[in-house]
């Protein structure tokens, strides 16, 4: 029997998005559009006809906000939900909001050359459909977590050039998390839940250049720990976490006794850049059993091999579970290759970090 196409709902007040995303969809025999809607209103009468697998939302338009639009989606029915931003720095701050809010990915578009983009990319917009129609958002309150501001980055210390291989025992550790589709929201629920002398982290979450700045500085206001968009030569530190930049990859590297990282370009790996293969692999080298990998929510297989390099490297690993996941892919795919030592809850990955810590402590 063949699956029932994946029902989408277009939102956006510009007629020429709607229509182009409307054409560029129809070409997919496993993807319909069953309704475009100019602003949120007009979506939720649409929704009362015949609901969507997959809302893909404008965030600035008329009458009602796509914000506060994904907030009720959310706290009523949670159902999985596109950003369509623009790539600007305001851009991105409100779609760290949406993120926050409970919105399962984003795609950018960009201000001129719109038509072309979504033309050339439509293969691309139709895989991250797919992949959002294999989530499972939580609810979440009408008001969680959209009001915090951002704080800005705080100074960054230089580095000097890096040695080659790992120690067998240092006093600095380091847990390296990797996360994709839903990872927003569940950095924040692990990050949040942190205390201020927690190991220094290092992420990967799959996200493109100029949203992960925003990020970072939104999870600073939230958290304990210091949350900062990562620059060549940060130092990994206790009480710090670092995120890899959108559009290059970050490596972990170490200097004498301390570790910091190294942000370089190169092509994606795995599709993506930043990788969480990369990231990894690079603890498994310098780190080995200094280190804790974590693997989260997220489509495709990126961070699963690394985090069986870890394993052997000595590290320490976990899987987030299928239960509390968004998407139980890198996950999965980390836990078939037998990379993960422990499978645990979403809300118990801060007590993995802590026991780490205490036991590193105490030995």
């Amino acid at each position: 029997m063949t699956a029932a196409p994946i029902k989408v709902l277009l939102v956006d007040d510009s007629a020429v998005v709607r229509q182009v995303l409307s054409g560029m969809l129809e070409k997919f025999k496993d993807i319909k559009v069953i309704a475009t809607a100019g602003d949120p209103i007009i979506a939720q009468e649409r929704m009362k006809v015949e609901w969507p697998d997959v809302v893909v939302l404008d965030v600035e338009m008329p009458r009602m906000d796509g914000i506060t639009f994904l907030k009720k989606i959310m706290a009523e029915r949670p159902t999985p939900v596109i950003i369509c931003s623009t790539l600007t720095e305001k851009g991105a701050e409100t779609t760290m909001q949406a993120l926050a809010a409970g919105a399962t990915t984003f795609v950018t578009k960009p201000k001129i050359g719109l038509k072309d983009f979504l033309t050339e990319a439509a293969g691309e917009f139709a895989r991250t459909v797919r992949e959002a129609a294999l989530a499972k958002p939580r609810r979440r309150e009408a008001s969680a977590g959209a009001s915090a501001g951002p704080i800005g980055a705080r100074a960054k210390p230089a580095g000097n050039a890096p040695v080659k291989e790992a120690m067998a025992q240092t006093t600095d550790r380091v847990v390296a998390i990797g996360t994709s589709t839903g990872g927003t929201q569940a950095l924040e629920e692990v990050l949040t839940a942190l205390p201020r002398v927690s190991p220094g982290i290092v992420v990967v979450q799959h996200m493109p250049e100029k949203f992960t700045a925003q990020f970072a500085q939104r999870l600073d206001g939230l958290c304990q720990i210091e949350v900062k968009e990562a620059q060549n030569g940060d130092r990994v530190r206790i009480g710090r976490a670092l995120i890899a930049p959108g559009g290059k990859h970050m490596q972990l590297v170490r200097n004498g006794a301390f570790y910091e990282v190294k942000v370089v370009d190169g092509p994606p790996v795995n599709r993506h850049k930043p990788s969480v293969d990369v990231l990894f692999r690079s603890v498994a080298q310098y780190a080995g059993s200094n280190a804790l990998g974590i693997i989260m929510t997220g489509m495709g297989d990126d961070g699963a091999r690394g985090l069986r390099d870890m394993l052997d490297a000595g590290a320490q690993t976990v899987a987030q579970d299928e239960k509390s996941c968004v998407v139980f892919g890198m996950p999965r795919e980390a836990i078939k290759i037998g990379a993960a030592e422990r499978v645990v809850g979403l809300d118990a990955i801060a007590g993995e970090i802590n026991r780490f810590a205490s036991a590193r402590a105490v030995a």
